[in-house]
């Protein structure tokens, strides 16, 4: 393998002919060989932007002359565009606040550079590292206007994403508007309710949560950028520092802002609490809908099986036939690592010291990591699952006729006593509610529909008027209702 010799303040190594990093990543490389991940190409992206927009800022200056302007930005935009990507190696896990990766990033831009100017890699003639990509910028204020680029950009597609789930939990609303079923409580049977009326209940936590990620954008487009080492601009002109995040902007096309107090931005994290937060919440509702989802869909036949989900993948190798509800358990999965990712974040934040926190590589990969498993969830949630779920109408009423859900909806009229002698006699019977109440006088078959219809369940309340086929039996005492007598099951 060919190779060449980079020099630092540390002395000369070799390095791969054919590596666009250079000796900095290669001291990186072996003393961060931690978790073995990579960063994102989404936040690849934001870090080849923000030194796209310090190049042009400093060309306008004339601080950086052509044609070394004109070739870094020109290998910004190939970075930005995907190309490269391989060559950011340096483990997200890693001390110095995040000047490995700043270094790694500055290596391959300015020998992608240097070669279109027609330098060998490694000569760092033409473009480099420090005095031309890196000019007046410090991994303190660059990295962490990276991290906030990526995520913007990461909450928008993640808020389009919770949009097609929205839309789609509405439209089961619409289809299931007149799907009876069994509501629960404590797992129990509770009342009737609709199908419908589950998934518009889904569709307003995520209603909500579409408002969060919104807010949550609005808490991190202000950046540090010309903040320079601890936001004081140190070592940046000041010209450069006031026109340096109108460029940000520009490039990236997102609402960034220069924070009011550089200070601040560059050393406390807490708008990263906050937006953790709110991503925990939207993974608190996915989990509850996961599961929720699981639940309506168990059995099919000796569990509720009250919704049928899409097949997907063979459930077992050992159970012919058995499908599982593996989007809700993956989905499930994400939810739980984004509120791990929630408490990550905020002890990093918290455990940040004096004027910078050392703990952003971490931070940056776990806020990152969490944005990004959320869009890819509600993603294949919404296309894989919700989609193409379908309501199973038959078992659903087949569980509201064989449950005591009934019960409730006739204590306005027959009062509580009369209810409980009516479900001691349907059990001790065998019978079902509805049967129960026919048999004992109190209300016709019609009456009883009409109680249960799913025009009821959707309006708020009852009037006394509903009940008028059943007045006349609540005036009569409970006790007054026989109880059935016991079989006699004694051989003669």
């Amino acid at each position: 393998m060919s190779i060449r010799v980079e020099s630092d303040a540390l002395g000369e190594r070799e390095i791969p002919q054919g590596v666009y990093w250079g000796v900095h990543t290669l001291r990186a490389l072996e003393n961060f060989p931690l978790s073995g991940l990579r960063w994102p190409g989404e936040f690849i992206v934001a870090l080849a932007q923000v030194k796209r927009a310090c190049a042009e800022t400093n060309a306008v200056r004339g601080d950086l002359p052509e044609p070394q302007a004109g070739a870094l930005i020109a290998a910004c935009r190939e970075m930005e565009a995907g190309a490269l990507h391989e060559h950011v190696v340096v483990d997200p896990l890693q001390g110095g606040a995040g000047t490995s990766t700043n270094m790694n990033l500055n290596e391959v831009l300015a020998n992608r550079a240097s070669e279109m100017l027609g330098a060998p890699l490694g000569s760092y003639a033409p473009v480099h590292p420090l005095a031309h990509v890196n000019m007046h910028q410090s991994t303190n204020d660059v990295f962490p206007t990276a991290l906030k680029v990526a995520g913007l950009r990461l909450l928008l597609e993640l808020e389009a994403a919770l949009a097609r789930l929205q839309e789609s939990m509405q439209e089961k609303e619409r289809a299931f508007a007149d799907v009876l079923k069994v509501g629960r409580t404590q797992l129990r049977d509770a009342v009737p309710m609709t199908l419908g009326m589950e998934f518009g209940a889904y569709a307003e936590a995520v209603a909500r949560d579409r408002w969060r990620i919104f807010k949550c954008r609005e808490r991190i487009k202000q950046v540090n950028l010309g903040g320079t080492a601890v936001g004081t601009g140190l070592g940046a002109p000041r010209d450069y520092v006031l026109r340096v995040v109108g460029h940000l902007g520009r490039v990236t096309g997102l609402p960034v802002s220069r924070a009011e107090n550089l200070v601040d931005a560059t050393q406390n994290m807490d708008c990263f609490v906050e937006a953790m937060g709110m991503l925990s919440a939207l993974a608190a509702n996915l989990l509850k809908i996961a599961n929720d989802i699981r639940l309506l869909s168990s059995g099919p036949d000796c569990g509720l099986g009250e919704v049928d989900l899409p097949p997907l993948q063979a459930g077992s190798s050992i159970m012919a036939g058995k499908i599982n509800p593996v989007l809700p358990e993956a989905v499930a999965q994400v939810a739980l690592k984004v509120m791990a990712s929630g408490q990550t974040v905020t002890l990093c934040a918290g455990l940040g010291q004096l004027d910078l926190n050392h703990l952003m590589p971490l931070l940056a990969h776990e806020f990152l990591d969490s944005v990004r498993l959320l869009r890819n969830a509600v993603r294949v949630f919404e296309e894989k699952c919700l989609r193409g779920l379908q309501a199973r109408p038959r078992r659903c009423r087949e569980l509201v006729d064989s449950s005591a859900a009934l019960a409730t909806v006739l204590v306005p009229a027959l009062g509580y006593e009369l209810v409980e002698a009516v479900l001691r006699r349907a059990e001790a019977s065998g019978t079902s509610v509805a049967q129960t109440v026919q048999d004992m006088g109190l209300a016709d078959a019609g009456t009883i529909e009409e109680l249960l219809s799913p025009r009821r369940m959707r309006k708020l309340g009852f009037s006394l008027g509903e009940y008028a086929g059943l007045r006349a039996a609540a005036r009569g005492p409970a006790d007054s209702v026989a109880e059935p007598e016991a079989e006699d099951t004694e051989t003669p």
